[in-house]
């Protein structure tokens, strides 16, 4: 296997992954979604609201604030040598006291952990009016996405086969495939119909171009096709921020050699051939 960044940064990627089978593609796409730990706030101690929001909707807000999250200092509450019941090691303590007239913001948490931050300061939870006030306690653990969708750090995370466009000599380069391709992926050139450089990866398969080039009355069959490779993919991430795009796919990938090794194992254990 093989993966080609066409763009990388903490927050966007978008790479071309090869010689892949469709269910590693997506075993790979949930693993990112689903089985990399972020903190999230779980629960809130409220001591005081007077706001317009009952206690149940200022949690589920606080919830879903993404946080930024450290993976080589905080554990699971599991795997945690308290045993789940919470130390540094495993939680976040956020306090916020906030009186109106104000919009209360993401940005007034103070985490005991100064690098756990909420990954956006102006995220707002709630407005306060003249005499209103929140006096709350927090505490972030880490999970994951297939805990609940607060815990996944992806905003966006999704594939599609990579596609090919092939262009036949019965072409007579009358431009109806180039006037309705919606991606502007092809274009007249030399009175020849091509693919429009760097376009082929926005190519969406809508086929849209096939039905233009039937219509124009060029015979029983198009002289475009558009198909795709079977074992290359086209993946977009977006981070919500808790996370580097970079450092959820390598904990997505590590995930998922476990789980393989763990199979291995097991499968050994059953047939009796165990591997020492």
């Amino acid at each position: 296997m093989e993966i080609e960044f066409s763009s990388l940064d903490d927050s966007f990627a978008r790479f071309t992954l090869s010689g892949a089978r469709p269910g590693f593609a997506n075993a790979f796409r949930r693993a990112m979604i689903g089985k990399v730990p972020t903190l999230a706030i779980e629960d809130v101690r409220i001591y005081d609201n007077t706001s317009a929001f009952f206690d149940e909707m200022l949690a589920h807000r606080l919830g879903l604030i993404p946080i930024k999250t450290d993976l080589t200092t905080y554990s699971t509450q599991e795997n945690c040598s308290c045993g789940g019941a919470g130390c540094p090691g495993c939680m976040v303590t956020f306090t916020m006291s906030a009186e109106g007239p104000k919009t209360v913001l993401s940005s007034d948490l103070i985490p005991q952990d100064p690098k756990a931050t909420p990954v956006y300061d102006n995220i707002p939870i709630v407005k306060l009016i003249k005499g209103q006030k929140l006096v709350i306690e927090a505490h972030a653990v880490l999970n994951t996405g297939s805990e609940h969708a607060k815990w996944q750090p992806t905003l966006v995370c999704g594939f599609k086969n990579h596609p090919v466009i092939s262009i036949g000599e019965s072409c007579d380069a009358c431009g109806m495939c180039v006037d309705e391709c919606p991606r502007d992926v092809l274009v007249l050139r030399d009175k020849k119909v091509e693919v429009a450089d760097g376009k082929l990866p926005d190519c969406s398969m809508c086929r849209l171009c096939e039905r233009a080039c039937l219509a124009s009355g060029i015979g029983d069959e198009p002289a475009i096709t558009v198909s795709a490779e079977p074992d290359r993919y086209i993946f977009v991430v977006e981070s919500d921020g808790s996370l580097p795009v970079k450092e959820i796919m390598d904990r997505a990938l590590a995930y998922i050699r476990d789980q393989s090794n763990e199979l291995e194992r097991q499968l050994g254990e059953i047939s009796g051939d165990e591997k020492k």
